[in-house]
């Protein structure tokens, strides 16, 4: 009885490794490089300790930086958190149809009009034709520089 008991724990562990890893959500968006690099102090001083505030990019601020499909959306959410966004609207597809952000936490297509809600960071469709979430990347904040990744 033990050994089963053992071997089921064992399925169950190696079950929840696998499923609990992965944050990683299925997008209709492709995967393109994504690497921005944000100085909150020097570059973007009124974007640190900020709520409801927006930066978009269309193009890298330096060679290096890579912006994903359709653009970045940077993001403080109402609750202090930053996010970001590939600005390519799920529903179109197509890198050069972009969402922007409104001053009431949702972003909005410009050509199918579907509106998201990013003001927490999930960026769900809301109204709109689209059924899909916006493509989420990673930040992470180091000091002053905030970092986008994918």
């Amino acid at each position: 009885m033990k050994l089963i008991s053992k071997f089921q724990l064992f399925l169950l562990c190696v079950t929840l490794s696998f499923g609990s890893c992965s944050d990683h959500v299925q997008s209709s968006i492709p995967d393109f490089p994504v690497s921005l690099q944000l100085n909150l102090t020097s570059t973007y001083p009124t974007f640190r300790n900020s709520y409801n505030k927006s930066l978009t990019f269309i193009k890298g601020v330096s060679v290096t930086d890579r912006v994903g499909f359709g653009g970045i959306l940077v993001y403080s959410g109402f609750d202090g958190t930053y996010y970001a966004f590939d600005m390519a609207c799920p529903y179109e597809i197509k890198s050069t149809v972009r969402v922007y952000p409104n001053d009431i936490g949702q972003a909005v297509c410009e050509k199918c009009g579907s509106v998201f809600d990013i003001g927490y960071g999930i960026g769900n469709p809301s109204a709109g034709p689209a059924k899909e979430a916006l493509k989420r990347y990673k930040i992470s904040l180091s000091g002053d520089i905030l970092y986008i990744l994918h």
